[in-house]
């Protein structure tokens, strides 16, 4: 007998204080008329982490109504509070903290997390990401746990890809998570950050792995408009579609490689995406 497909909604980068209505309101109709298994949220809530972003984010997150897991991005650390930051940093989150780096038990699938946003690291900014020994172990200790044959999916805030073409460090960690997750058969590792969906296959030295990237429901658009990747599993794989706004198709929506950051405007030579418009700066945050 043909296991069910299991449809999983996955949306990053929110930004809420700077979020789009309307394709959050798109994102709403869309996951009530399907119904999917679960959404898997890879950071970023809001913009600024202030008290009302996260007051806002987290009523429209607990209204979701299905199975969520929610990973922590470098926005969503206090950015004005260093004591809070230091001490405290999930203290905002306090209304959804049950569903923070929640491993979700689905038929047949597990969706594991991984954390890449840091207090504070050793090199400035801030914002990059850093796997750390810790958070790799208790990754990886959850994944050694799960039962024989069950298929796996990690959510990251950050993509995985430590260096760039050029050589500038991204992740740092990154190179040592894939090949551990490689070896463990990860099916896929689910980020956000960039703004921009993408599905990418890294070599390690402990095999392939697919790198699955969501855009952004935020008016901080990079080089697509507003979207959310819809994953399809099944006992062949998992195959991906990029919903947006504009209603591009999902082979234009995706970027060919992961870039230095998320911060327009990218300079020449960085991927662009076909549909490729990339704003000259940010919204402005007020």
């Amino acid at each position: 007998m043909t296991a069910p497909t299991l449809t999983l909604y996955h949306i990053s980068d929110l930004h809420f204080g700077l979020e789009d209505q309307r394709a959050l309101g798109f994102f709403k109709a869309e996951l009530a008329r399907e119904r999917p298994a679960a959404v898997l949220i890879t950071g970023d809530l809001t913009m600024r982490a202030r008290h009302r972003e996260f007051a806002a984010a987290s009523a429209w997150i607990a209204a979701l109504d299905v199975p969520v897991t929610v990973e922590i991005g470098n926005h969503d650390m206090p950015y004005f509070n260093l004591i809070e930051r230091f001490t405290d940093p999930y203290r905002r989150f306090r209304k959804i903290e049950t569903l923070l780096e929640r491993e979700l038990l689905l038929p047949g699938l597990a969706v594991v997390p991984l954390k890449t946003a840091t207090r504070a690291q050793w090199r400035f900014p801030w914002s990059n990401g850093w796997v750390t020994d810790r958070a790799l172990a208790e990754c990886c200790d959850m994944l050694d746990a799960l039962p024989s044959g069950t298929r796996a999916i990690v959510t990251a805030h950050h993509p995985l890809t430590e260096r760039n073409a050029r050589g500038k460090r991204l992740t740092i960690g990154g190179t040592r998570a894939m090949e551990a997750l490689a070896a463990r058969g990860v099916s896929a590792v689910l980020s956000g950050h960039v703004h921009d969906p993408f599905d990418l296959e890294q070599h390690t030295t402990s095999g392939p792995l697919r790198m699955i990237g969501a855009g952004t429901l935020s008016q901080r658009i990079r080089s697509t408009p507003p979207s959310f990747n819809v994953l399809r599993v099944t006992a062949g794989g998992i195959a991906v579609e990029v919903r947006n706004l504009e209603h591009v198709p999902t082979d234009d929506m995706q970027i060919d490689a992961v870039p230095e950051n998320a911060l327009p405007p990218r300079e020449a030579g960085e991927p662009v995406a076909p549909v490729g418009h990339v704003p000259a700066v940010d919204p402005p945050v007020h």
